[in-house]
């Protein structure tokens, strides 16, 4: 056998014993006399020991030859460690080496196979089969697997049946676009990768399974931030005879059992939020309410001041930075100067210190007295010793700037603590939002979203103020997860898809399979879907879900591992019926 134990197995209760480990070479320090090696494997780390004194000649020569991450086996006896590490789980004892086996040799490894590593990002994707060797990566992998199991656990417990869904499926307009896949039998005709499993659970309803959950790999083709990838895994779910408040409860539920099972934390009731509500007070639907700085509408009080800037805007709006008061004018004007990137794109930005003794100090004193400066730092929230900051503009636009803004200072004053955990539910979305480059309506989820029954009469009067009944899990800033209550009727069904500008025969073409379906007896039904590599992620306490995948793509949507996307040969691309065009 190749091995008796794992390399982080062993303790001083084996010393005498035979023993057979297996593993790679993480260094080998030569005395001349006396070599020793650390072995590693999955499961830690173990000192072998070679000496002249009890070790053949032979085998010394062989011992000295060994490189990093060479791959041997060795057999030997347990001994005390003279020299102990605390620092090691196996550090009481060492291996007095009597034989050992080359397994295979290794080349020397690009970056050094080390927590802290010399290799740069790039470098260990290419070799990304030598990152996963790093404990930092091979932990994180290892934190990924231990939370898909709390939650495959949690959901059967709760009568949820795993179910998968096929890949190769029909295209359908879901916002994003879809990676198609050229079909070799059917001449001129494409699947797509699935965007998410959506129709085919909403049927798993209708075939009566009743509670259906699936950890799914899902396709988006869109460029990528560090927070994405083109292919993901969400936790998929569905449920029959529900309404919105079942489903809050099981899937708030299962947030709080990944709390206290992976993290130790137990949280209460979370919080609820209204769609409204949270952009007004925060500027973007999945607000972090780790901390304060909600958002403080001024217009009343900036107005009319004689201030033309303000005059002529939407939206005044400001918002009160704890203990920022001490700013110097060089580190407020370089966040003016953020503000004016165009990854925010605002114009610029009002100020007013509220210092210590109580007295206010603003960049447009020319226009407002100490008493309207008390006002807005009463409307803020400020108290003395705070930054008051201020932005004007239309509506959507300055909010989505303060937003910006409101968590860039959150990192910068370390209000955003990796090990704080505040969750929440953003609910009453719109169930349509205007899209000014097509002229119409689009649906803020999907299609198959049930508007709130109350305002189903607006549709003809005033689509856009329709709620649906959508909710969206909200963790640390971080959208967690998303559903709804679906549309379970032909005829709001159809209705939407025209209030969408798709025609009868559009719908028809593209989801004639479910309005079928929903002629059979389709329940009522509903469900959400977890983003699990942003979930892993958030609860491993890192920003980006790359950390948390064995094989990540660049944000280019490259695996330069295996160098892919890649060109076909003509041969390939004539069985597909395929030509590229120059």
């Amino acid at each position: 056998m190749y091995r008796s134990h794992t390399c982080g197995e062993l303790r001083a209760d084996h010393i005498n014993k035979e023993v057979a480990l297996s593993g790679w070479v993480q260094k080998t320090r030569n005395k001349g006399f006396m070599i020793w090696v650390d072995l590693r494997d999955r499961y830690g780390m173990t000192q072998l020991i070679f000496d002249e004194e009890r070790t053949s000649s032979e085998m010394m020569e062989k011992a000295a030859q060994l490189g990093r991450e060479f791959v041997i086996q060795v057999t030997g006896k347990v001994i005390e460690r003279e020299s102990k590490n605390p620092q090691l789980a196996t550090g009481d004892i060492e291996i007095l080496v009597s034989e050992f086996k080359i397994l295979n040799a290794s080349l020397t490894p690009p970056f050094t196979i080390e927590n802290e590593t010399d290799g740069g990002e790039e470098l260990r994707m290419k070799y990304r089969y030598l990152d996963i060797r790093r404990n930092p990566v091979k932990e994180n992998l290892m934190f990924r697997h231990k939370v898909g199991m709390k939650v495959r656990n949690y959901l059967s417990e709760e009568g949820f049946i795993e179910v998968e869904t096929p890949y190769l499926i029909k295209s359908t307009p879901e916002g994003a676009r879809d990676f198609v896949v050229p079909s070799r039998m059917n001449e001129g005709q494409f699947y797509a990768l699935p965007q998410s499993p959506q129709t085919f659970k909403q049927l798993l309803m209708v075939g009566g399974m009743d509670k259906y959950f699936q950890i799914v790999k899902c396709f988006r083709d869109e460029d990528l931030r560090a927070d994405r990838q083109p292919e993901f895994t969400q936790i998929d779910c569905e449920m029959a005879f529900v309404e919105q408040e079942d489903i809050l409860n099981i899937f708030e539920g299962l947030t709080r059992h990944l709390l206290k099972e992976i993290k130790g934390v137990e949280i209460g009731d979370f919080p609820r939020m209204t769609y409204a509500d949270a952009m007004k007070k925060y500027g973007n639907d999945k607000p972090d309410i780790r901390f304060g700085m909600e958002f403080a509408e001024l217009n009343d009080l900036a107005k009319n001041k004689g201030f033309n800037v303000f005059d002529q805007q939407e939206l005044i709006v400001g918002i009160a930075v704890p203990g920022a008061a001490s700013y110097t004018r060089k580190q407020i004007d370089k966040l003016i100067e953020w503000v004016k990137r165009p990854q925010v794109g605002a114009n610029g930005m009002v100020w007013a210190k509220y210092n210590d003794d109580g007295t206010l100090k603003s960049s447009v004193d020319k226009f407002y007295s100490e008493e309207d400066l008390q006002a807005w730092a009463k409307e803020t929230g400020a108290n003395p010793g705070d930054l008051i900051l201020v932005m004007s503009g239309d509506a959507n636009s300055t909010r989505a700037q303060l937003s910006a803004l409101r968590m860039h200072l959150a990192t910068e004053l370390g209000l955003r603590n990796a090990k704080e955990f505040a969750p929440l539910w953003v609910v009453d979305f719109p169930l349509l939002e205007w899209d000014e480059d097509t002229n119409r309506y689009h649906a803020m989820h999907h299609p198959f979203t049930s508007p709130k029954p109350e305002d189903i009469a607006l549709l003809a009067t005033e689509p856009g103020k329709v709620r649906a009944n959508a909710y969206d899990l909200v963790m640390n800033g971080n959208e967690i997860g998303g559903g709804s209550i679906r549309i379970h009727d032909k005829e709001t069904q159809a209705m939407m898809f025209d209030y969408l500008g798709f025609t009868p025969e559009e719908a028809k073409a593209q989801f004639g399979f479910l309005m079928d379906a929903f002629q059979f007896g389709a329940p009522p039904h509903g469900g959400i879907a977890f983003g699990f590599d942003r979930l892993v992620s958030i609860l491993g306490g890192h920003e980006t879900i790359r950390d948390y995948i064995a094989f990540p793509k660049n944000n280019s949507g490259r695996d330069i591992m295996i160098d892919a996307p890649s060109k076909l040969d003509n041969a390939q691309l004539g069985e597909l019926h395929l030509k590229v065009t120059e």
